[in-house]
């Protein structure tokens, strides 16, 4: 029987977020996710999904006909097969982004795969959750995505930067939470701390409004 995985939605846009952020992508969106992140915007992903066959995924990804996908959810590794649709996918050519909570091990999956994780900072309710040591094996390739509810929360993971994930190689992004910090409260903070990393905003909230799903 050939491998598959649950499916919430597949669909071409704008990637709204990461170094990435306004390039065409197709995005591959799991079913699925044990966190519960006070902040979360993607809670309708928590269902099963729709199987779907791995070879029958990627088919349909190259059919939009855009070279970069990203896989994401909900949290795509908390489904089984998550490893084998990246590796396949990284088979055809496509540039493969994989967007994932940082509270599974990654470290493990196709090398070409460029991983974006997240630090689950304290206001998230899930910090807990951060495995340390794979975080910190980032590379120069990967992301590191540090969302904020608060100024403790930034104050939290900038003390983390310099500790726990001095050895993380990777990019850092900076976002802020919606209605709980205003970015230029952000933007503010890593100016005065001279923080590593850039301030990204969500491209795809701002080019579609109040539209949750397909974009």
């Amino acid at each position: 029987m050939s491998a598959s995985v649950a499916l919430i939605e597949l669909y071409a846009s704008i990637q709204g977020e990461s170094t990435h952020a306004g390039r065409p992508c197709t995005f591959v969106r799991l079913a699925g996710c044990p966190l519960r992140c006070t902040w979360c915007d993607s809670a309708y992903t928590f269902g099963k999904g729709e199987k779907r066959a791995i070879a029958d995924v990627v088919q349909q990804v190259l059919a939009l006909g855009v070279p970069l996908v990203e896989v994401t959810g909900g949290e795509p590794l908390a489904q089984k097969h998550a490893a084998l649709l990246l590796a396949a996918l990284c088979d055809t050519g496509l540039e493969v982004l994989l967007e994932t909570s940082g509270a599974f091990a990654f470290s493990h999956l196709d090398p070409r795969v460029t991983v974006i994780a997240d630090l689950k900072c304290p206001g998230s309710g899930e910090s807990a959750r951060n495995l340390w040591p794979e975080l910190a094996r980032l590379r120069p390739q990967d992301e590191l995505k540090i969302v904020v509810a608060s100024r403790e929360d930034f104050a939290w993971a900038f003390n983390a930067l310099r500790g726990p994930l001095a050895p993380c190689q990777a990019k850092v992004l900076w976002s802020a939470v919606a209605g709980r910090v205003a970015p230029a409260d952000l933007a503010a903070w890593l100016l005065a701390e001279r923080a590593p990393g850039r301030l990204q905003l969500q491209l795809h909230k701002l080019i579609w409004p109040g539209v949750d799903k397909g974009v």
